[in-house]
């Protein structure tokens, strides 16, 4: 009995090794679909893999490495054709900054609910703009070092390739967090409400992307309405959502990123993506946050009057009147 668990177990981690490795490697070629070239360099916006490493390793700690490392190798070989010494520089600062995003993460207690705002304060400053240096620093430094990149394109393709990881962290990692939480759905859920945000938000989005007059504002209330009405679960797959149809407008030149260079097109689709994904994932935590103290403090006002009803004194019982007692004889 205990072999056969112990080799259910290990067949259960190899499964799960193999689904990482596969996931990290299909969202890799989703994600070369829109790339663009940055001074002669292949850069995407918004790197899926990354966020799949780190919810990988916050779901199942670093026993799933060799499975983000062979995704990795697997992407560099699937690009430049061969596995050469630089390529595998490459995979591994790819494989290294998910970890030290992951150990830093886990250092400072953050939780995988996402349900404070230093949760979502930390996934932002040491999950991505943290961990992700080192996979740029390491990508771009080692093309520098080959020859391939001239020094005076270095800064230009390392802040492209920290965008895209960085992106794919702020994007991806929480709704794959937010997935832990689902259930089957019941006949009481708003279900009238979520259609209609799913609606205004696929068309405000194809509005705001894709409209000459840059109104690209336009995307904010509708992450504010998913966020106050559906927290994390609704905000993240609005966040992906508008972050994955800008990242189409602007390879295609359409509506506000029409007539830009390659350059421009980065640095509008880096800023917008931030800022949409920094507003969905930090006021669904505000919210998550404030629902829970609302929740506890109303727990705590029950068990609060349950223990003073049960110490408050109880009135002493009253004896019965006694009867009236006829001294005298019969009238």
């Amino acid at each position: 009995m205990i072999r056969s668990d112990e080799t259910r177990r290990r067949v259960l981690l190899v499964l799960q090794m193999l689904a990482i490795t596969a996931v990290y490697f299909g969202s890799g070629r989703l994600g070369l679909l829109r790339q663009v070239g940055v001074e002669d360099s292949v850069v995407t916006p918004l790197w899926p893999p990354t966020g799949i490493a780190l919810a990988s390793l916050l779901y199942l700690g670093v026993r799933v490495l060799p499975a983000i490392a062979l995704g990795a190798l697997l992407m560099v070989v699937s690009i430049s054709g061969d596995l050469t010494l630089g390529g595998v520089g490459i995979a591994a600062g790819s494989t290294l900054a998910p970890l030290c995003s992951f150990l830093a993460l886990r250092a400072v207690g953050f939780r995988r609910e996402l349900d404070r705002l230093r949760d979502g304060v930390l996934l932002v400053f040491l999950g991505a703009m943290g961990g992700m240096v080192i996979s740029a620093t390491v990508g771009a430094g080692i093309q520098a070092l080959s020859g391939d990149l001239p020094a005076e394109q270095f800064w230009p393709v390392w802040s492209a390739w920290w965008a895209g990881d960085a992106m794919g962290v702020l994007t991806v990692t929480p709704l794959l967090l937010v997935l832990r939480t689902a259930r089957m759905p019941r006949r009481e859920d708003r279900w009238a409400e979520a259609l209609a945000l799913a609606v205004v938000a696929v068309g405000t989005t194809v509005v705001a992307t894709r409209s000459p007059l840059s109104m690209v504002y336009l995307l904010f209330p509708v992450l504010i309405w998913a966020a106050l009405r559906f927290q994390l679960a609704g905000s993240a797959p609005c966040a992906l959502l508008m972050s994955v149809m800008a990242i189409v407008a602007g390879t295609d030149r359409a509506g506000a990123f029409a007539d830009h260079t390659v350059l421009e097109v980065m640095l509008n689709l880096t800023v917008l993506n931030g800022c949409v994904a920094l507003t969905a994932l930090l006021l669904a935590a505000i919210v998550t946050e404030h629902n829970n103290i609302r929740r506890e403090t109303k727990l705590a006002c029950e068990e609060l009057a349950a223990l003073v009803e049960e110490l408050a004194p109880r009135p002493a019982p009253r004896d019965w009147p006694a009867e009236p007692r006829n001294e005298g004889g019969p009238v």
